[in-house]
């Protein structure tokens, strides 16, 4: 766990009694400046940067409040914010992931409980609680993954001679989804395209589609087994699933899989978007980014990630949260008050929601929330509409980031092939005991 951070408060009082004593031409304490106090947000997600720094302006621009937006480089948030949280003018906004990141950084956060932003949750299940049951954070987004696919060429193999699937309503298990991906592959010249999948990178920019999110759902089934919805020792029950999906997608893709240590997120987007592959495994974040890119919604669907589970063709998408703001503590009362004023205007305003849908592609669960034209957000409702259930997101129940760092590396090695999959069991069960230890020990 990290050091905690410790801060004087500013010695506001002593400074008004100071401007008391001068002469009555001089400015006291208590300026209209001060009294207004200013927003520092970190953001945690690098493909809303653009979004939110044109909101920032938007609300500056509307109540002459400053508001300085940084975002944190892929995969370097928690990194990030610990220097950014030990400077003078440390972020008065900022992200936890979960009751894991929440106990790392609870001493340093308000209580949200009486707050105008959490009155404006449209269920209090979206608020993040700690051990006291104290409200800590406020679920700012629901997102959904799963596996992007681009619907002018997936027709084009249904359509193909080659093809033993021939409809996407038949696409609903692993074994279809190895079936079609296997065709592709082999038929890829055909195809115009270069693999079935896009690099499945394991860079830092990439790497926690795969350490992360693909490893929710071995996690995800075996909470779903045995009943429960966190663990002090995961058994890897469904680790034989996490490997034929992990397979599959290194072996039929863009590149060989020596080559994906450095493959990068971006690598993946632009091979995508670009029509060199047909699958790719991301969330409803990334529309913004794939429509600005030339994509439409008439060629984007999202399909479930199919590990072979059983059960798994009533399996909807990933749908859930581990995006929640929380105010620092150790703020101003001045810089405090503005943040949570623009927490509210962004949940509640029409200029807030509406960015919030349209330009971030964001389902928020708030009150006046707005509905989003992210196709990959209507995906999910209708996944759900028709009686299929959606993946809980379960990594918030992972013990730390140097758990899913171990499982990073041991994926990277055994695509490499300098490792072996027992590697990656290691990391993921024993890896996982260690590290729920260090934290609640």
């Amino acid at each position: 766990m990290k050091k905690k951070i410790i801060r004087k408060a500013v010695a506001t009082s002593m400074a008004c009694l100071m401007a008391a004593s001068c002469m009555a031409g001089l400015a006291g304490c208590g300026s209209s400046e001060t009294e207004k106090g200013s927003v520092y947000y970190l953001n945690f997600k690098p493909e809303q940067d653009k979004a939110w720094q044109e909101l920032a302006k938007v609300y500056t621009k509307e109540t002459g409040v400053d508001v300085k937006v940084t975002t944190a480089a892929e995969g370097k948030y928690e990194e990030t914010l610990t220097a950014e949280m030990d400077k003078e003018t440390a972020p008065s906004l900022f992200q936890v992931n979960g009751p894991v990141g929440l106990a790392n950084w609870n001493d340093d956060c308000i209580d949200l409980g009486d707050s105008d932003v959490f009155k404006e949750l449209t269920n209090e299940s979206y608020a993040l609680k700690d051990t006291e049951g104290t409200v800590k954070g406020i679920a700012y987004v629901i997102e959904s993954y799963g596996i992007i696919y681009n619907k002018t060429l997936l027709q084009k193999y249904f359509d193909s001679d080659f093809s033993s699937v021939k409809k996407i309503e038949d696409l609903n298990s692993f074994d279809k989804l190895k079936t079609v991906a296997d065709e592709i592959q082999k038929n890829a010249k055909a195809l115009g395209v270069k693999g079935a999948f896009a690099s499945t990178g394991m860079d830092g920019s990439s790497d926690w589609r795969f350490k992360t999110h693909l490893a929710n759902l071995p996690i995800y089934y075996e909470y779903k087994a045995d009943n429960i919805t966190s663990t002090d020792a995961i058994k890897g029950t469904f680790l034989d699933n996490y490997k034929q999906i992990f397979d599959l997608y290194i072996t039929d893709s863009t590149c060989k899989p020596t080559e994906l240590a450095s493959k990068t997120g971006a690598d993946a987007e632009t091979e995508f978007f670009k029509g060199e592959s047909v699958f790719f495994q991301n969330g409803s974040w990334e529309y913004g980014i794939l429509t600005e890119n030339g994509m439409t919604d008439d060629d984007l669907g999202m399909l479930p990630i199919y590990i072979g589970a059983e059960g798994e063709e009533n399996q909807g998408l990933c749908t859930g949260s581990e995006n929640y703001w929380v105010v620092n503590k150790n703020s101003s009362e001045a810089d405090q008050k503005a943040t949570l004023d623009f927490m509210k205007w962004c949940v509640s305003s029409d200029k807030g929601t509406k960015a919030m849908a349209d330009d971030m592609g964001f389902v928020i669960p708030f009150k006046n929330a707005k509905e989003a034209t992210n196709v990959f957000v209507k995906a999910d409702t209708e996944y759900t509409a028709a009686g299929k259930e959606p993946v809980s997101w379960n990594f918030t129940t992972m013990p730390s980031e140097d758990w899913k760092n171990g499982v990073g590396t041991a994926l990277t090695q055994y695509a490499a092939g300098t490792g072996k999959w027992d590697d990656v069991v290691k990391a993921f069960v024993d890896g996982w005991k260690t590290e729920y230890a260090k934290a609640n020990g």
